[in-house]
């Protein structure tokens, strides 16, 4: 089975975005945590405000993402069994992904398309 042929990418493209918010989500998480222990570190009145802010663009865009993944069904914080269900699937999606011959001994591609690049102009300069 050739996995690199768009074929057999049905999905990816929704679980790839759904991958990609959960980490966004992970890393805003992060970045409020970062925040606030830099906020609780620091003397200057300055500074302090500075980092109060930041702390409150991380914790509103935290928010945004969350509200994002809850209405796309991305991310259940309500529900934890069905969480659970969509961790699961998440997680037997990477082992199937991780199972996949992805670098084949034969990458030629030679056949896989119903025509050659220059066939419109007559001729054949490949």
């Amino acid at each position: 089975m050739d996995y690199v042929d768009p074929a057999n990418s049905l999905n990816m493209p929704e679980m790839a975005d759904m991958t990609f918010a959960m980490d966004f989500l992970i890393r805003a998480k992060e970045g409020v945590r970062n925040m606030a222990v830099a906020l609780t570190e620091t003397v200057t009145p300055e500074v302090r405000a500075l980092l109060r802010d930041q702390l409150h663009n991380g914790i509103a865009m935290h928010q945004e993402i969350t509200d994002l993944m809850i209405r796309k069904k991305w991310f259940h914080p309500y529900d934890l069994q069905e969480q659970y269900q969509l961790d699961v699937l998440s997680a037997g999606q990477t082992v199937e992904i991780g199972k996949l011959n992805l670098f084949p001994g034969d990458t030629s591609r030679k056949g896989m398309f119903d025509r050659l690049p220059d066939e419109h102009r007559g001729g054949s300069m490949a």
